[in-house]
């Protein structure tokens, strides 16, 4: 029962954290990024390639969290987002979609069809505690991923930068009257999207192994948990991970692994029936 519950919590962080970061970009900025999911292979391909270069994972982990908050978070904004949001904010739908095959395909083009080991694991083998076996692995995903959302949670409270966020989330004219810089925080919150992405590729990777097709999946589960804990809410996206993460584990434990994604679409479709908002999202006007 404990493994159970700690490995459902461990899949479930993964998809809070990108869950997190739709929640996120719909709050502030009222889009939905598509691409999520790739922005997730992207990473893991390349700390992959530089590992495989000979670079330290270390170093590898901080080139490409760089990487992904300047060309995923920074550029992708500035180049695509933002002229589509001036000129027809339904195109954005479209294009990143679009940028979704792109990355997809650019990866199993230009890389591999292949499923590749990741270079690092987060730790191999349990710790006993009396007659229960737990995870390392999960163990200490769930703390990486409670201490990466503990940071995000201290720097929007207690941080100028994060205030600002969570006044253009509640009220954009107010907080442009008040003179917050709207782009520039719309611009920020894409590049902690990306880094929320880049660190849930590392906690999931050496789970679903490395592919040009990995993070689909993982996008698909996050996308419903937001919906599920309310889209509009971090914390709605937080818990929608975890229960869809929780729902996955006792599935695949007590009925099959080929129906964990369908208990998982039949709450979605009861959730929104019971309260089309999710369990802790509010009526937007």
């Amino acid at each position: 029962m404990f493994q159970l519950i700690l490995s459902g919590l461990a899949i479930g962080a993964v998809y809070g954290l990108v869950a997190m970061g739709f929640s996120l970009l719909w709050q502030t900025s009222q889009t939905i990024n598509f691409a999520q999911g790739d922005f997730l292979t992207v990473s893991a391909v390349l700390i992959v390639i530089l590992v495989g270069s000979g670079l330290p994972f270390p170093l590898a982990l901080l080139l490409v969290l760089g990487a992904v908050a300047l060309v995923l978070g920074y550029i992708y904004k500035r180049s695509v987002i933002q002229p589509l949001i001036e000129k027809d904010p339904h195109s954005i739908i479209v294009a990143t979609i679009a940028l979704s095959f792109l990355l997809r395909n650019s990866v199993s083009t230009f890389w591999s069809t292949q499923t590749h080991r990741f270079p690092i694991t987060l730790g191999e083998g349990t710790y006993r505690l009396g007659t229960v076996a737990l995870s390392k692995h999960h163990l200490f995903t769930v703390l990486i991923a409670v201490a990466l959302i503990g940071g995000l949670q201290l720097f929007i409270k207690k941080t100028k930068t994060g205030k600002a966020m969570r006044a253009v989330a509640q009220n954009r004219e107010a907080a442009e009257i008040l003179g917050i810089d709207i782009q520039l925080v719309t611009t920020i919150v894409f590049v902690i999207n990306g880094l929320l992405v880049a660190f849930a590729s590392i906690l999931v990777a050496p789970t679903y192994m490395v592919s040009f097709s990995m993070g689909t999946t993982v996008a698909h589960k996050a996308f419903y948990s937001a919906i599920i804990g309310g889209f509009n809410q971090l914390h709605g996206a937080l818990l929608g991970g975890f229960i869809v993460g929780i729902v996955e584990s006792f599935t695949a434990a007590y009925v099959s692994t080929q129906y964990k994604e369908l208990f998982v679409l039949i709450l979605l479709i009861a959730t929104i029936l019971i309260k089309k908002q999710g369990i802790l999202g509010t009526e937007e006007y």
